[in-house]
Parts: structure tokens; C-alpha cells; sequence
């Protein structure tokens, strides 16, 4: 007779379980999973240090670059920017923020466009980005920006949008 495993069962399902495969909770029974609502900031940086550690180990980020414009006053001062990343064809736009007495006069608008046109020389072929309702999504539709995914459930008539702009080459 031919055992589930041999016929395409998963090594890993419960029917291909050798006998030195035991569930992880049996071999490592002095182990808590533990829930926060307020987590220690300290033991969050353990999680991220870990991830971090993971993918470097992969070297799957290798190639990620930064990307910023800004709008600054006559003595350099940072009134506004446009800040991300990049790598390969995509650019992800990470923060807008204009200073409110700067708002409602183009320049969010312009701040992207520059992130774009930077972005384009360096290759990428579109830019994504994540904004609340309440944030910049008219600007972003605005600027050709399409809403590819969206999400619902929190405050009442509050959504995330996950948003594409195919740039033109």
C-alpha cells in the first residue's frame, strides 16, 4: 500500500508527520504566546531587528535606494516633502506633508510630480502608495493615481487606499 505522501500529501501535513516530527508546542513546552494591546517599544525592536536580520541575511532589500524631495524657505528650512524608496521599476511614495500655511497652493502637488519625474530617471515604471480618505486621496486621484485596493472597517466612512500611478516614459 501506498502511503499519503508518496501519492502528492504534503510532507508537512498531518497524514506525513514522521515520528521525529512532532508539533512544534510538544517539543518546547516552556513556551508562552503572550498578547498586547500596549506592546514594550523595546521588545517591538526585538521583532524588527529579527525581520531586519532576515531579510539581510536574504539580501532581498539590497538594492532598495531612498528618494526625497522637498520645499524649502529661503534659509533651508524643510516647509514640506515628498519621501520614499525605490528598486527595480517601483517607487513606493512613503510620506507627503506640506506645512499647513503652505496646503490648498500646489505644492503637495508638485512634491509629487517631482518624486515622479526622479523616480522615472532612475528607471521605475510606477509608484504606489498607501493614504487614508482623509489624507491625500483626491490629490492622488487628482494626479492619475488609481485606487487598486481598499479598505474598510474602521472609523465610520474612513477607508485606506493601497494606490498605482503607471508612469508615462
Amino acid at each position: 500500500m501506498i502511503g499519503p505522501c508518496a501519492v502528492g500529501g504534503s510532507p508537512d501535513s498531518d497524514l506525513c508527520l514522521r515520528r521525529d516530527r512532532q508539533p512544534l508546542g510538544s517539543r518546547m513546552p516552556d513556551l508562552q504566546l503572550t498578547v498586547h494591546d500596549a506592546p514594550d517599544a523595546d521588545e517591538v525592536r526585538i521583532v524588527e531587528r529579527g525581520l531586519d536580520a532576515a531579510n539581510d541575511a536574504l539580501r532581498a532589500f539590497d538594492d532598495v535606494r531612498p528618494l526625497a524631495c522637498f520645499v524649502r524657505d529661503h534659509a533651508g528650512a524643510v516647509l514640506g516633502g515628498a519621501v520614499g524608496r525605490w528598486w527595480g521599476e517601483c517607487a513606493e511614495l512613503q510620506q507627503l506633508w506640506v506645512r499647513p500655511t503652505l496646503r490648498r497652493q500646489g505644492w503637495g502637488a508638485q512634491l509629487v510630480r517631482a518624486f515622479e519625474r526622479r523616480a522615472a530617471e532612475l528607471g521605475c515604471r510606477r509608484v504606489y502608495l498607501e493614504t487614508f480618505s482623509f489624507q491625500a486621496a483626491a490629490l492622488y486621484r487628482s494626479l492619475g493615481y488609481e485606487t487598486r485596493h481598499r479598505i474598510s472597517g474602521y472609523a465610520p466612512g474612513v477607508h485606506k487606499h493601497w494606490m498605482v500611478h503607471e508612469l508615462d516614459r
